[in-house]
């Protein structure tokens, strides 16, 4: 399934304007990973918004605002939301080891212009938890460990969806494709995306 999630996340950047550059094809299972392998995808915005700070978790009307970022995608879908005890695990805070982060730079080296772009450490989640004090802990873990924002599947899917017209064929990526399928056939429902300030069809 990462190869999925990665797909998705690979979609909502290149659709907000991003150059997305996926640093590996194959999965590290038997071995630790080596530094050039821990973050998913190296980003770039070739005109990023200047001014202002951006908020811990991004929305799409955040990105503008990011200049490049290695992304490291966690699509553990049995959850909800990532707890402060599966943060202390750190099994998905290796992307942000200054040998990972050095590997990225080195990838983005070609990239990169005399401007001192910032390389942000972007972790992509099924959420953060909702109530206090989980959140607040939650938050205050990821930000100690190195971890600069965290985007959620939720903001990516509820964005994508929008994004998405019904009547174009988007032969040429299978996750939009399925996106607008469900459309389609109505079987994201109307009221989902009124939420979205689109009227259904």
């Amino acid at each position: 399934m990462a190869g999925f999630d990665d797909s998705l996340v690979r979609e909502y950047f290149e659709m907000n304007g991003f150059f997305v550059r996926q640093s590996r094809k194959y999965a590290v299972q038997s071995r630790r990973k080596r530094a050039d392998e821990e973050g998913d995808l190296l980003v770039i915005n070739p005109a990023p918004r200047r001014g202002g700070e951006l908020p811990f978790q991004l929305f799409g009307s955040d990105l503008p605002g990011l200049s490049a970022a290695v992304v490291a995608v966690k699509g553990w879908h049995t959850t909800k939301a990532v707890t402060p005890t599966m943060i202390r695990k750190g099994d998905l805070l290796e992307f942000v080891r200054k040998e990972a982060v050095e590997a990225a730079k080195e990838a983005f080296a070609d990239l990169t212009t005399d401007d001192g772009r910032a390389l942000s450490k972007v972790l992509v989640l099924p959420g953060i938890p909702a109530q206090e004090p989980q959140r607040s802990e939650s938050v205050t873990l990821l930000k100690e460990s190195g971890v600069d924002h965290v985007l959620t599947f939720r903001t990516i899917l509820e964005n994508l969806v929008q994004a998405v017209e019904a009547n174009q064929s988007y032969a040429k990526s299978d996750t939009l494709q399925l996106l607008r399928l469900l459309r389609v056939y109505d079987m994201v429902k109307a009221a989902q995306l009124e939420l979205f300030g689109a009227p259904p069809k």
